[in-house]
């Protein structure tokens, strides 16, 4: 079955088991749809952000991370419950970004929850993703931080060599002690023919309580070289207004995922990423501002090849208006200047609107 096939019958699927959720209480189907238009005036080089890319001035549609899935639970007793999480990503535009021509899959996993935590198997988001998103108030929009270079490229892709979506994994949360908790993740290399293939892992702690947030995360490629990197993360929220920030230290990992080289075992680093930002909300609208950059540098590689790491700065203005809990707009401006090694000048507008389900 081709996956253009696939997606109407997973949706029928997904529905049906919809059905079953009113009756047993334990599933329940989730949606995310983004859809805005975007105008951009690029420059000539290519990058690895999604809204920094290779072309001429152009206007076009894009649905971000637009996705369809279940979630659920069964009560095995004694304080156990079974656990799972579906989810797939699609494009209503029909764009193909991923060359499968349908549904690609995001986080799916099979879990067992108790006062233990969570243990679950599949693949999932690392921790040093999960806790850069929760600083981020776009996340999710075509202005969110990963695709302009606010968060590293860490926060994007997905596979076994230190990717923001892990595959093959095992992962673990911790129950909350007094805002306090810990997570983590394992990868297990799927590959018969290497069986010392890399194994990556993440691991954080985050503390929240009341208007505070805290964190620090850590990611590791599993090489025997510098293939990782540290994130520390904040945001304090006092009535109307919300600050936040993050900074993130390269030991050669977020080097590897922007020269695409991750896995293959390189050394060197020098590529720090922070961004500083705010909201301030009014009622249901909402004003953010953040500026970011880079902190590049010329890495010796292990075949004695220097590769530079494009130094850059970040900024974005977006105003958002929350038609209610699941429905939003918003409408910003992102710009992008390259120092080195990116595009020298980008300036992108967009308009869009964001429902959950």
């Amino acid at each position: 079955m081709t996956t253009k096939k696939l997606l109407p019958t997973v949706i029928g699927m997904i529905l049906a088991g919809g059905a079953v959720a009113t009756a047993q209480a334990d599933v329940q189907i989730m949606g995310h749809i983004d859809e805005s238009v975007v105008y951009s005036d690029r420059g000539n080089e290519k990058t690895p952000w999604p809204l920094v890319t290779k072309g001429d001035t152009n206007t076009q549609l894009v649905c971000t991370t637009c996705s369809v899935g279940v979630k659920g639970s069964e009560d095995l007793g004694n304080g156990l419950k079974a656990l799972f999480f579906l989810d797939w990503q699609y494009d209503i535009n029909g764009n193909d970004n991923t060359g499968s021509g349908g549904l690609t899959g995001r986080d799916q996993w099979l879990g067992l929850g108790g006062g233990f935590g969570t243990l679950k198997a599949g693949t999932m988001s690392t921790v040093y993703k999960s806790y850069g998103a929760m600083i981020d108030p776009a996340y999710r929009t075509v202005a969110q931080q990963r695709n302009i270079g606010l968060q590293s490229n860490l926060h994007n892709g997905k596979g076994v060599n230190g990717e923001g979506r892990a595959t093959n994994t095992i992962g673990y949360n911790s129950p909350d002690w007094k805002g306090l908790s810990l997570d983590a993740t394992y990868t297990l290399q799927n590959d018969n023919t290497n069986p010392s293939a890399n194994k990556p892992y993440s691991v954080g702690a985050k503390y929240e309580n009341g208007g505070l947030l805290g964190y620090v995360a850590y990611i590791n490629n599993g090489t025997s070289n510098d293939n990782a990197a540290t994130a520390i993360g904040a945001k304090y929220t006092l009535d109307r207004f919300a600050v936040f920030g993050q900074y993130e230290f390269d030991q050669g990992l977020i080097t590897d995922s922007v020269t695409g080289t991750l896995g293959q075992g390189n050394s060197g680093d020098g590529a720090d990423v922070w961004t500083l930002g705010g909201t301030y909300t009014m009622g249901n609208n909402t004003l953010y501002a953040a500026y970011g950059a880079s902190i590049g540098d010329a890495s010796t590689r292990d075949n004695g090849v220097k590769t530079v790491f494009p130094e850059y700065k970040a900024w974005e203005l977006v105003g958002m208006h929350s038609f209610s809990k699941r429905t939003l707009a918003y409408a910003g401006y992102v710009g992008f200047d390259g120092d080195s090694g990116g595009a020298s000048t980008v300036a992108t507008y967009t308009i869009g609107m964001k429902h959950t389900f």
